[in-house]
């Protein structure tokens, strides 16, 4: 790879755009007015929030030949994706994800990805040599939950990772509505054996594992193998478990615009912490930092912070 970068770390999966109901508690099922396009896709999201806070990043993936697949593919490159092998499928559109937002902190969403661009890879864009000197593989459960194309290319990732010393990491970021929680687990179970780093909230803890309680699954894990379990708690702050100890980090006060792609940027920022060299309480902190920065703006990408405001938010907080 003489001449192109080299990453610090690899994302791989969807990128979409997102096109949200403007009114909160307004669904679906009537007309009404709609924002966007906002470049969005969790591993996406992730890619662009950890270039933006500084480290070298690939992402592979697949946009249409339209407008949508411009404003991503533009985004990331701006940002300083390294996009070799993210591709322009002149065949098929770009990938879609209808949000709406209700008055209670939940969302609803109609996607169109599985049969779009985003849910297109093939297995040779999995290059081996493209994993020479990375830290980092992170792996997100919707990427995985996409359909069987997807599956296979993650787990060839995984696989070519281990075999160079990449550390994994996973947000489960789960859809059991889609896929029911048995099919989840049986899918996210080779990447959580291979991983280092987890990202669950709570409830993925909990469907993960199979355990009662949040606290009872992510020690479950770390016994299981997995070096660190950050669980994200929102705005109670994030909890990191590892054998023999665990502690929590509190979270930041901001005023909520959007939540979407919020945890994205926080497992982004926690693995920037690694790679600057900072110790776990403070990747804790500045990824609940970038995390709070990144709900006070509308569009999932638009919050993501560069490094020194994030660093400039957490001193002034």
């Amino acid at each position: 790879m003489e001449g192109k970068m080299v990453p610090e770390i690899i994302s791989l999966g969807e990128a979409l755009v997102e096109i949200m109901r403007q009114e909160v508690g307004v669904g679906f099922d009537r007309p009404d007015f709609f924002v966007g396009p906002f470049p969005s896709g969790a591993p996406a999201i992730f890619a662009d929030c950890a270039a933006r806070l500084g480290a070298k990043v690939g992402f592979i993936g697949t946009v249409g030949n339209d407008d949508f697949g411009k404003v991503i593919f533009d985004r990331l490159e701006k940002d300083g994706v390294d996009l070799r092998y993210c591709y322009i499928d002149p065949h098929l559109t770009t990938g879609v994800a209808f949000v709406a937002y209700f008055k209670d902190g939940s969302r609803k969403f109609i996607y169109h990805i599985g049969n779009a661009a985003s849910g297109v890879i093939e297995e040779e864009r999995i290059k081996e040599d493209y994993f020479e000197g990375v830290s980092f593989l992170h792996i997100n459960g919707s990427a995985l939950s996409m359909n069987e194309v997807w599956r296979k290319a993650i787990y060839r990732a995984v696989s070519l990772a281990r075999e160079r010393g990449v550390k994994i990491s996973l947000d489960p970021n789960l859809r059991p509505e889609i896929l029911g929680v048995d099919k989840v687990r049986d899918i996210c179970r080779p990447v959580v054996e291979a991983a280092s780093f987890v990202f669950p909230s709570g409830e993925e803890a909990m469907m993960l594992t199979g355990k009662t309680t949040p606290d009872e699954a992510c020690r479950f894990l770390v016994e299981s193998g997995v070096e660190y379990v950050v669980l994200k708690r929102g705005d109670k702050g994030s909890t990191v478990y590892m054998k023999g100890r665990s502690f929590e980090v509190p979270a930041f006060k901001v005023d909520e615009v959007d939540p979407t792609g919020a945890g994205d940027c926080f497992d982004a920022a926690f693995l920037v912490g690694m790679l600057r060299g900072f110790d776990l309480e403070k990747c804790a902190r500045f990824a609940n930092a970038v995390g709070a920065l990144a709900v006070t703006r509308k569009g999932p990408m638009e919050g993501a912070p560069f490094f020194e405001d994030a660093m400039s938010f957490m001193e002034r907080s």
